[in-house]
């Protein structure tokens, strides 16, 4: 079978936010809204489709992601040098506990089957290409082990449906790699490459499984998001209206809305005049349903 194309045309700004960079989407469906964050900004959003209204919640520090919590209204962040409960209620943070000092900024993050958040660092600036980066996971006692190292970027992460296979993209390196992943202790081993992405098609950015287990993929200078099989083969392409596309979150009551954050950092103003709608907040039927994310266990 082809590829399937699904145009710009299909695809509607649900939030014309426009920030700086877009990021980690994630649907709460004891809510049915849409929790995002501007990492830069230290911004974390909260997107309700039943009303359109889209409001921020300031953190002092970049935030890379989010999790849920299994109880508790509190979110768990991966902020700059750590992770963070944060309460909306009260615009309150309090330490869970550190990473590394000098790793950089932490970055995109997902909780595993048995409610474990993973989330790596890059650097401040620019990739670092020696690779000092980590991937790191915070259990639910709150302590936090180094899981990768040699990382450049990290980015999207999330788990195959039979809890067997974790899957990891390090961005300037264009793969998507895979783990055999013992879900009881969270250990992983058997790095192997599932997807190459050229580089002149953009850089693998976040990523989230759907309900069938394949990859969606956003790629960042790449003007789209696609969905590749368990097998590595490349399925669907959905064409974005921006270059810098950042993660994609199935949400809806029926998870078969597929929401994907964009950035506009760094673009010039030439850029910005061609993608007005760089960094707002985007949503596309595909005709795929998704899953609920895992929460936070701790």
């Amino acid at each position: 079978m082809g590829v399937t194309e699904i145009g710009r045309d299909q695809v509607e700004v649900a939030v014309d936010a426009r920030v700086e960079l877009g990021e980690g989407p994630l649907w709460d469906q004891n809510e049915g809204v849409l929790w995002w964050v501007d990492i830069n900004a230290g911004h974390v959003h909260r997107f309700d489709p039943g009303t359109g209204q889209d409001r921020f919640f300031e953190v002092d520090q970049t935030v890379g992601a989010i999790a849920l919590r299994a109880a508790g209204s509190e979110l768990v962040l991966a902020g700059r040098h750590g992770f963070i409960s944060f309460d909306p209620a009260l615009g309150l943070c309090r330490p869970i506990a550190p990473t590394d000092e000098g790793q950089g900024r932490l970055n995109d993050g997902y909780c595993d089957p048995r409610g474990r958040f993973w989330a790596g660092t890059m650097g401040d600036d620019d990739p670092t290409p020696t690779g000092t980066a980590k991937l790191y996971r915070l259990d639910a006692d709150g302590s936090v082990t180094p899981m990768l190292s040699g990382v450049r970027v990290s980015n999207g992460i999330d788990w195959s449906p039979d809890e067997r296979i974790m899957y990891f993209a390090d961005t300037p390196t264009g793969r998507i790699d895979a783990f055999d992943y013992d879900v009881e202790t969270g250990a992983i081993r058997n790095r192997r490459t599932l997807i190459a992405i050229p580089h002149d098609e953009g850089g693998p950015d976040g990523l989230v499984l759907d309900a069938e287990g394949h990859l969606w993929v956003a790629l960042w200078a790449g003007w789209q998001i696609r969905r590749y099989s368990p097998e590595g083969e490349l399925e669907i392409k959905v064409h974005l209206p921006v270059s810098l596309v950042t993660k994609g979150a199935f949400g809806g009551p029926a998870l078969d809305d597929l929401y994907i954050t964009s950035a506009r950092v760094d673009l010039s103003k030439e850029q910005l005049g061609e993608q007005p709608h760089a960094g707002s907040l985007f949503r596309v039927r595909t005709g795929v349903r998704g899953r609920a994310p895992f929460r936070f266990a701790g």
